[in-house]
């Protein structure tokens, strides 16, 4: 048996305005309905995770805009803080320091891309943290990225220099560990929701998914465009 552990959870976000969010999916979407969807999957994972147990809960969001008045009004009972630093690596070290000088003891960061993410992945990644399967726990996504990364002190090491939005970030963060004797585990592969094809995954539409903004938009959009738009 491990310690008990004190948990952070941290979501990383960004403000849901037209031409800043889900990019890849204009078309078939529109700029508007593509920030539409992004909000949906949002507010999916914000409400998925609010019924875990025992742990803090945070959203960092990318700065730019009205995202600070934004967050401040549409957290819903998170923490909301601002990401900093140059890179999504940096940004996410930097997120992860500060919940572990807040005295946290074990942090786990997931973002908006996985609305469809099983709940007990999550609940997974702090089992084994807190079990001790690993200083370090991933959750490879299908396009060589990962949709979840949870650790029990910051490897700065694990987020520089690595190729992000490329086939060969979970392969590189691997790789880093491995030379610097880091213990991983990693979940189940999922996947992520950043193309027109995406749209289509049965997974999306399945009405136990705990997504139901994000499956309602997809249905609602179906009906409006079935040729995709």
């Amino acid at each position: 048996m491990g310690k008990q552990l004190k948990k952070a959870l941290l979501i990383f976000a960004k403000c849901p305005l037209p031409g800043m969010v889900k990019t890849r999916l204009v078309p078939p979407l529109s700029p508007e309905q593509a920030a539409d969807l992004y909000r949906c999957m949002l507010y999916d994972v914000i409400a998925k995770v609010t019924p875990l147990p025992d742990l803090a809960r945070f959203l960092f969001y990318e700065e730019g805009g009205t995202a600070r008045e934004y967050f401040a009004r549409s957290s819903l009972g998170l923490t909301s803080l601002p990401q900093q630093g140059k890179d999504l690596g940096e940004r996410m070290a930097e997120a992860l320091r500060t919940v572990f000088a807040m005295g946290h003891s074990a942090a786990v960061v997931i973002g908006t891309d996985s609305p469809d993410i099983p709940i007990s992945f999550i609940e997974t990644a702090f089992d084994r943290l807190e079990r001790g399967k690993g200083t370090a726990v991933f959750g490879p996504t299908e396009d060589g990225g990962y949709y979840l990364a949870g650790m029990t002190r910051l490897y700065r090491e694990l987020f520089r220099d690595i190729p992000w939005s490329s086939a060969a970030v979970m392969q590189e963060t691997l790789k880093r560990a491995v030379e610097a004797g880091i213990a991983v585990s990693l979940l189940p592969i999922w996947h992520d929701v950043d193309t027109a094809a995406d749209l289509d995954r049965p997974e999306l539409s399945d009405e136990g998914n705990g997504a139901p903004l994000t499956r309602e938009f997809i249905a609602n959009w179906r009906k409006t465009y079935p040729w995709g738009g």
